[in-house]
């Protein structure tokens, strides 16, 4: 909506809309005209995207970009990922992978088709959260372009849980089958390998991929009572407020934090009951 005002896709997927592209042009539209009305004016926007939630539909070169990027499977992956967070120091080094649930079988023990469709749903998943980055990124850069973007807070969530183990241990073609219960035959969905992505399919990548994204965590979005249900990765910005630069904070933050941080740095005071506190 725009206002009280729906807004209708401009185009198909076939001829280039995707819903997180045409809301960051909005976004960056609206950003212009405010600073061009009142350049010394504070904003606030407020940017929530569908992505990277199912389905994961993404124009098809960022898709081969991850092309066999994941031939290695899930078991592999766990392992680079928690070397690469130990490197950056964001898990302590003597931090250990949990163990793959139960159900979920090792990546060597699968058959070649399982091979194949799975790890081509988690090359789209990828390419979907790149192409996700990108926006971001877009939104960054339209803030440099006006002039601003050294004064503004910037705060990136990515996620509103851990990642997901809707798609089954199969993944799926439409997610809408999976969660209806309604069986769906690996030798299906592989003449369709590529629909994955696009309007045709509502595809969702297996739990393996999802605990393989989780890691070093136990559990996936389904169980809140570990970090791999919950944890999300936060980027903040605001080079002329915080003194800081590129550092990773260790301390515990929830999202309840972030409308109280706001409003502290914009000097406002908290509201209560919906209205503003005197």
């Amino acid at each position: 909506y725009l206002g009280t005002s729906p807004v209708e896709p401009w185009g198909t997927a076939e001829e280039g809309y995707h819903f997180s592209e045409d809301m960051v042009d909005k976004g960056i539209a609206w950003l212009r005209g405010i600073h061009t009305m009142t350049p010394d004016k504070p904003f606030f926007l407020y940017t929530t995207f569908g992505a990277t939630h199912a389905p994961h539909h993404v124009p098809k070169e960022y898709i081969e970009k991850y092309k066999g990027k994941f031939d290695k499977g899930w078991d592999a992956i766990r392992e680079e990922t928690l070397a690469n967070m130990k490197k950056k120091g964001i898990v302590p080094k003597d931090t250990e992978l949990t163990g793959r649930p139960e159900g979920v079988e090792a990546w060597d023990d699968l058959n070649e088709t399982q091979k194949k469709v799975y790890a081509r749903l988690m090359e789209v998943y990828a390419g979907f959260a790149e192409h996700t980055d990108a926006q971001v990124m877009r939104l960054i850069e339209a803030l440099e372009e006006i002039g601003v973007y050294d004064d503004t807070l910037f705060i990136y969530i990515a996620g509103d849980n851990g990642a997901s183990a809707e798609g089954g241990l199969d993944g799926t073609f439409n997610e809408l089958m999976a969660l209806n219960a309604i069986p769906q035959e690996l030798q299906d969905v592989l003449p369709r390998l590529d629909d994955l992505g696009g309007p045709k399919a509502f595809n969702h990548y297996p739990v393996g991929w999802a605990h393989a994204m989780n890691s070093p965590y136990q559990w996936t979005k389904q169980v809140a009572s570990h970090f791999g249900g919950t944890r999300n990765g936060m980027a903040l910005s605001w080079p002329n407020g915080i003194k800081a630069k590129g550092e990773i904070r260790q301390q515990f933050h929830h999202v309840i934090d972030i409308v109280p941080t706001i409003l502290e740095v914009a000097g406002l005071p908290e509201p209560y009951m919906g209205q503003w506190a005197s």
